[in-house]
C-alpha cells in the first residue's frame, strides 16, 4: 500500500477520548495493508518512568507490539519542558519519516501539540535568572507575583491568570531576559511538511462520565501505592511530575492536607476542568477533522485518507 509522501498523523482530543487506542488501531490496519507505523508520544507526562496508573499509560498489551517513542524517558525527578519536548518529538518524527515509517503524532495538550507541528519558537532560559522569580513565587505567592508581572507588562498579566504561578514566573524570566513576552500562542502554521490532524470529540456530560470513571479505576489499581512509591523516589522534589493531576492530589492526602477521598474528588474535579479547556483549544485549530469518540470506522477513514492523499 502506498503512502502519502512522508505523511505525518497526529491525534486530538481531551483526555479519555481514546486517542491512544484509536492510533494503535490506525497501526494496526496500516501493518495489516502492508505500511509501517510507530506512536510519537508528545504527553508530558508519559515520559515519566513509574508514573503508569496516573496517566493511563498504555501497557505493553494495549500497545499491540506497537513501537511508542517518548515513554519512560525521564526520572520523576527530572523536569519536562516543552521546548524539550518539541525537540525530542521532532527528531523521533524524522526518524521514522527516514525509515519510512508513518508517525502518529499523540499528546495530552494543545500546546504540545502545537509545539512539536507547528512553528513555534521559545524564548531562552537562565537558570539563575528562574530560580530567583521561583523564589520570589515562594515569598510572594502566585497572586503578589501576578502584581509585580502587571507592573512590568499589563499585557501579559491580562493574559495569564493570577494563580498560574508557573506561567508567571516564565513571563517574568523572559522579560528580564529579551525585555518582552508575547502571552499569544503564533499563527497556526506547521513547521512540519504532510501533517494530517484528526481530532475524537464527545459532549460534556459523556465526557465527564468517562473522567469519574477513569479515576475510580485508577484507584481501584493501586493509584495510592503508586504515588507513596514514587515518593519514596523523590516525587516531591520533580518541579513538573509532583504537579500532574492526581499525583499533586494524592501527595496532599499523604502530607495529611486531604482525606484520601478528597484527594479522589480534587483528582475528578481538576481532570474534568482540564478537559475543557484541552477540547476548546483544540476546537480553535480549523486544520482538525473531527470525530466522534467510539464511532466505527474512524481508523478505517484515516487509513483511507493516508493512502489517496486526502490528508
Amino acid at each position: 500500500m502506498a503512502l502519502v509522501t512522508e505523511p505525518i498523523l497526529a491525534l486530538n482530543g481531551p483526555t479519555a477520548s481514546g486517542k491512544s487506542s484509536l492510533a494503535v488501531r490506525v497501526a494496526l490496519l496500516l501493518r495489516h495493508r502492508g505500511a509501517a507505523a510507530e506512536v510519537v508520544n508528545v504527553d508530558s507526562m508519559l515520559v515519566y518512568r513509574g508514573m503508569d496508573i496516573g496517566t493511563a499509560k498504555p501497557t505493553s498489551t494495549e500497545r499491540a507490539g506497537v513501537p511508542h517513542h517518548l515513554i519512560d524517558i525521564l526520572d520523576v525527578r527530572q523536569k519536562a519542558s516543552v521546548a524539550e519536548l518539541q525537540t525530542l518529538a521532532r527528531d523521533a518524527i524524522a526518524d521514522c519519516r527516514g525509515r519510512g515509517v508513518l508517525p502518529i503524532v499523540v499528546g495530552g495538550s494543545a500546546l504540545y501539540m502545537r509545539a512539536v507541528l507547528d512553528r513555534f519558537e521559545f524564548p531562552g532560559t537562565d537558570p539563575a535568572v528562574r530560580a530567583r522569580w521561583e523564589a520570589e513565587l515562594e515569598r510572594l505567592g502566585s497572586v503578589g507575583l501576578h502584581a509585580e508581572l502587571r507592573s512590568r507588562s499589563p499585557e501579559a498579566a491580562d493574559q495569564i491568570q493570577p494563580g498560574n504561578g508557573r506561567r508567571i514566573v516564565r513571563a517574568l524570566e523572559v522579560i528580564e531576559l529579551t525585555g518582552s513576552f508575547a502571552p499569544q500562542l503564533p499563527a497556526w502554521t506547521y513547521a512540519l511538511d504532510g501533517v494530517t490532524q484528526w481530532g475524537l470529540d464527545l459532549p460534556r456530560d459523556e465526557l465527564d462520565a468517562r473522567i469519574d470513571a477513569r479515576v475510580d479505576a485508577m484507584w481501584a489499581a493501586g493509584f495510592v501505592d503508586e504515588v507513596r512509591g514514587l515518593a519514596d523516589r523523590g516525587l516531591r522534589e520533580g518541579r513538573t511530575a509532583s504537579r500532574a493531576l492526581g499525583y499533586r492530589q494524592i501527595l496532599q492526602y499523604l502530607d495529611g492536607h486531604l482525606t484520601e477521598e478528597e484527594a479522589r474528588e480534587a483528582t475528578k474535579r481538576g481532570t474534568r476542568r482540564f478537559a475543557r479547556k484541552q477540547l476548546g483549544w483544540f476546537r480553535r485549530d480549523a486544520r482538525i477533522r473531527w470525530r466522534p469518540s467510539g464511532a466505527s470506522g474512524v481508523a478505517e477513514e484515516i487509513v483511507d485518507s493516508l493512502t489517496r492523499g486526502g490528508g
